[in-house]
């Protein structure tokens, strides 16, 4: 049996700004026998922008021929060779090509590691304002509107927060699924264009953000949408609602908002708790 000695890195790129760089992106690229790329114009761009010029051969390496691809890669990493991978942004095989590849070169024993870098998942989760210590990442919903609604049907439940990439062509009627399917007022995030010049981060219920969305949305976007409240809330009274609407106002949150995310929370209409606080108002509690 054949020892493999090369290795493979996965070397991630920046989102946005190219001063996010890893420090070692650069000596990857100028070292690799091969530099395998999703976009060879882009990789050209971004060598251009750190100075470098890889001195390996640089090849293609994208979803219509990653298949055919892989077979000859290993085959090289097998013999020795020095293969980085790169996609268009952030960590290749996140939702991007490198699975197979990686897949693949375990299978026969070669290494492989990682230049970390730039990862639109972490960084539009930790800018959310959602709970972060339980994730999970669900990649890009399908562009069929039955099939949408049934991927999103499948994690309503989910209690953990959730993470979506989504052209800016279908993010409207995508906010407009996620707000029919876990309820208009479920907390969400949409991030747009992050680390460049014009990055933004809407906050607020899903029925806010889809109304939003409608007049259009460009850049490249990460959806954030806070994971299903807990079924034993939905018994909660009136005191323990209007109490949660409290501490959240007092942690500076206004009223609208807190109802929005208590009623969210609680998985009850925002009318029962405005309703709640109104009556709690009334008799001067």
């Amino acid at each position: 049996m054949t020892v493999a000695t090369g290795i493979l890195v996965l070397a991630g790129t920046p989102i946005g700004d190219l001063a996010d760089a890893p420090p070692r992106l650069a000596e990857e690229l100028t070292a690799a026998d091969v530099v395998a790329a999703e976009d060879t114009r882009r990789l050209r761009r971004l060598t251009q922008g750190l100075g470098v010029t890889p001195k390996g051969r640089v090849v293609s390496y994208f979803e219509g021929n990653e298949s055919a691809r892989t077979p000859e890669l290993v085959e090289e990493l097998v013999r020795g060779a020095r293969v980085v991978l790169v996609t268009d942004a952030g960590m290749p095989s996140v939702s991007d090509p490198g699975y197979r590849l990686v897949a693949a070169a375990v299978e026969r024993g070669v290494k492989v590691t990682a230049v970390p870098g730039p990862s639109a998942v972490l960084t539009a989760l930790a800018l959310s304002g959602l709970p972060v210590d339980r994730f999970c990442f669900e990649g890009f919903p399908p562009r069929k509107t039955g099939e949408r609604l049934t991927r999103l049907r499948e994690v309503a439940a989910e209690r953990r927060t959730l993470v979506y990439f989504e052209s800016p062509h279908r993010v409207a009627d995508t906010l407009a699924a996620m707000a029919e399917v876990f309820g208009t007022g479920r907390r969400a995030a949409v991030c747009r264009e992050l680390t460049k010049t014009y990055e933004e981060i809407k906050r607020g219920p899903l029925g806010e953000l889809a109304a939003w969305a409608a007049d259009g949305v460009r850049g490249e976007i990460t959806v954030v949408v806070e994971g299903a409240p807990d079924q034993g809330d939905a018994q909660l009274g009136a005191e323990e609602l209007v109490r949660r609407v409290r501490v959240r106002e007092e942690a500076g949150e206004r009223r609208k908002e807190a109802i929005a995310a208590v009623a969210a929370a609680a998985g009850v209409p925002k009318r029962e708790v405005f309703d709640a606080v109104v009556a709690a108002k009334n008799a001067g509690a």
